[in-house]
């Protein structure tokens, strides 16, 4: 006689409908020992001001450039940027479907929270934080009448790729849909017409009305680990009113983003009593004169801790030529979130 079904125990697929794809879960293998990489356990203490640090104020910069002795946010333009305006048209290949090219022009710039490298968003003020937030606000407004795609993205930590522990984040607009952003749109689109709802609203309040994924709340915005997720403790932001881009957050939006935003990330940092390391973004309507009724404003975060401080996953062999995979489940990784302290580990030690 075959054994019930138990999530939590058996081997299982489910579906992304924001990409159309699917993720394996593999609930059983988070038993087994890990022998594998283990990411150095040490944190090393960044000091609050260097003048070495390009991203520091009255820092000199690669470029030569002396940065202003600021005190909130500073947001400037990258000095080795991805994109750039004015670019010649590629050349076409004869035509041939195989070899095709497309023009990728854009701006990229980097946008420092804080003046102090010591601070992350989790050890901000709420003040400080809300000016992080207008400023991103401030830049989709302004980038957002030349570009088609804003992509606003954090990453943080070395283990994600940062090589300056500066608390900042990059901007990136171009003329052209990116790649997750187009199938996004295309999902988001057929849903809407199918169902005659917007995707991810009907999906916010189907989570809230479960809450087995759900990590917090307030009246503006709600957290969850998506049924979908893929990285280990991966978690999705979502305005509970129709929101289509980052600058038509209201007032009181921002100021609950202010608080399910230090929510998550101290919760994240008490997970295993370090600074959390993560990529995130936001993601809204493009910028075109379309009805995009089918888009919500959202936040993803990627980070790739798994057993501990010093256990990560990777995303390699099966995952890259076959299927996404992942062992801990979404309940598991949200109610293990959801039990931490809203209070951050390195206060309680002090």
């Amino acid at each position: 006689m075959a054994h019930k079904f138990n999530p939590s125990d058996h081997p299982h697929r489910r579906y992304n409908p924001l990409k159309g794809d699917w993720v394996l879960v593999c609930p059983h293998r988070a038993k087994r020992p890990w022998k594998g990489q283990l990411e150095p356990a040490i944190e090393q203490t960044t000091p609050r001001f260097d003048i070495n640090n390009p991203l520091c104020p009255t820092a000199h910069r690669p470029n030569g450039i002396v940065n202003p002795d600021y005190s909130g946010t500073f947001v400037f333009d990258n000095d080795f940027p991805a994109l750039l305006d004015d670019v010649p048209v590629p050349d076409k290949e004869d035509n041939d479907e195989l070899f095709q090219t497309s023009p990728a022009e854009g701006n990229c710039k980097v946008m420092c929270f804080h003046p102090h490298s010591d601070l992350t968003l989790a050890l901000m003020s709420r003040v400080e934080v809300r000016a992080v937030i207008d400023k991103w606000a401030e830049l989709q407004e302004e980038l957002g009448k030349m570009y088609t795609w804003v992509q606003i993205f954090e990453n943080r930590g070395a283990v994600m790729g940062c090589s300056n522990p500066h608390p900042h984040c990059q901007v990136w607009s171009s003329s052209y849909l990116p790649n997750e952003a187009e199938v996004k749109d295309k999902k988001l689109k057929e849903y809407y017409l199918k169902h005659d709802k917007n995707m991810l609203l009907d999906y916010a309040e189907r989570e809230l009305k479960k809450q087995v994924r759900v990590i917090a709340q307030n009246e503006e915005w709600v957290c969850v680990v998506p049924f979908w997720a893929v990285w280990p403790y991966e978690t999705m932001l979502i305005p509970l009113r129709h929101t289509l881009r980052f600058n038509d957050l209201t007032n009181k939006q921002r100021d609950d983003l202010v608080d399910i935003m230090k929510t998550l990330l101290i919760k994240y940092d008490n997970l295993f009593e370090t600074s959390f390391p993560y990529s995130m973004g936001w993601h809204g309507a493009p910028n075109n004169s379309e009805d995009n009724s089918h888009w919500q404003l959202h936040a993803l975060y990627y980070p790739p801790l798994l057993r501990s401080a010093t256990i990560r996953k990777f995303m390699v062999g099966y995952e890259m030529l076959a299927n996404q995979q992942r062992d801990l489940t979404a309940e598991q990784a949200a109610q293990r979130l959801k039990d931490l302290p809203n209070i951050h580990y390195s206060c309680k030690k002090n």
